[in-house]
């Protein structure tokens, strides 16, 4: 491979945008559909070898057949199932989540209580879990899925606001904790993505408003981005990848808004 010069020093490489992960292994929670999906396809497709953890065992084989990789039908919210996976892992991604919508004083505390053992405890059992393998090899990468909610809230979703602003909170942690050890811990902040789970929300909306899914869409999901499209799951692969090349090695404890402009305002 040629290199160029760097103008801050030093030499890059030109293909600066190549993404090898031959050798290495990954770990994709919520990896049956949706971004865990389409993070598992891209993962694999630079070369590594990849654990698809899901709560759906057909979601999870299907994945795991069309990538190579191995499936893991498992509840993210049973600790006792999340210390049975593999621990050799040089790649993270939390990227399971779920939602429910409803105002505060109505939210079911049972819900709210679950949505934070997905998509926090979830995430920092993974990380005991993972992180010594990480730090005995010198190098490993964390890819929190987060959200524009991560950064920015909405009514009606509490848990799922606070439990995405926690996990940007240990993201951080883990980047300053990790950094000795090669290690980086990043959050992606996609706004709606076209995943089941909004797809979901986008017919729960369009049934109580007695509209058209189509106007959901316009009308209340892409009011605030300034690009008026629903994020396709591989762009956001596309960002986890990247997180994961030789390019990002001193990028930790960021937090990359996908969000079509929506927190530019």
């Amino acid at each position: 491979m040629t290199s160029g010069i760097n103008p801050g020093g030093g030499t890059v490489p030109a293909a600066v945008g190549a993404v090898d992960l031959t050798g290495r292994t990954a770990l994709v929670t919520g990896g049956g559909s949706g971004i865990g999906r389409a993070c598992a396809v891209a993962l694999a497709s630079a070369g590594a070898r990849v654990h698809v953890v899901d709560l759906d065992a057909d979601a999870a084989m299907a994945v795991a057949d069309a990538t190579g990789g191995h499936p893991h039908t498992v509840d993210v919210a049973d600790a006792a199932a999340l210390a049975r996976l593999p621990k050799d892992v040089d790649v993270l991604v939390n990227s399971a989540g779920l939602q429910h919508v409803a105002p505060l004083t109505e939210f079911p505390p049972e819900r709210f209580e679950l949505i934070q053992r997905v998509m926090v405890t979830a995430p920092f059992l993974l990380l005991r879990h993972t992180l010594p393998h990480m730090y005995a090899g010198r190098w490993g990468r964390v890819v929190n899925i987060s959200s524009v909610h991560g950064l920015r809230a909405s009514a009606y979703k509490s848990a799922y606001v606070a439990a995405k602003h926690a996990l940007e909170g240990l993201s951080k942690v883990t980047a300053l904790e990790a950094a000795p050890h090669g290690v980086t811990s990043n959050c992606v902040n996609p706004g709606y993505v076209r995943t089941p789970l909004v797809e979901h929300q986008i017919a729960s909306q369009a049934a109580a408003h007695g509209v058209t899914p189509e106007r959901v869409v316009s009308d209340v999901l892409l009011t605030r981005p300034a690009i008026k499209e629903l994020i396709a799951p591989e762009a956001v692969a596309a960002v986890v990848l990247w997180l994961c090349g030789p390019q990002t090695a001193q990028l930790t404890g960021a937090s990359l808004p996908l969000d079509g402009g929506w927190t530019a305002s």
